[in-house]
């Protein structure tokens, strides 16, 4: 093995979570920041978290909204039928 390649390794590095939780363990760094641990993940707690970021979730939900309106065959076929009359 080549000396000297190999990242330090620190046995107690930290690492700390936005919800305030911190963890003991190794790592290349000593100190990591991290926005969603264990003890604050949805997936783990069983509670509805949302992270939005530029809006994402509005946008999200108003495309939802949107497909749950359903468009009937026969709108579909008039639409496409006004369509190709205006091209035509």
């Amino acid at each position: 093995m080549k000396k000297d390649i190999h990242p330090k390794y620190y046995q107690d590095a930290i690492i700390k979570c936005a919800c305030g939780n911190t963890v003991k363990t190794g790592a290349t760094q000593p100190e990591l920041r991290v926005e969603i641990c264990s003890a604050c993940h949805p997936f783990y707690t069983g509670k509805e978290k949302l992270i939005d970021t530029a809006g994402r979730v509005d946008k999200f939900k108003k495309r939802m909204e949107k497909k749950g309106t359903k468009v009937t065959k026969k709108e579909k076929r008039q639409k496409r039928q006004s369509r190709k009359a205006t091209k035509a």
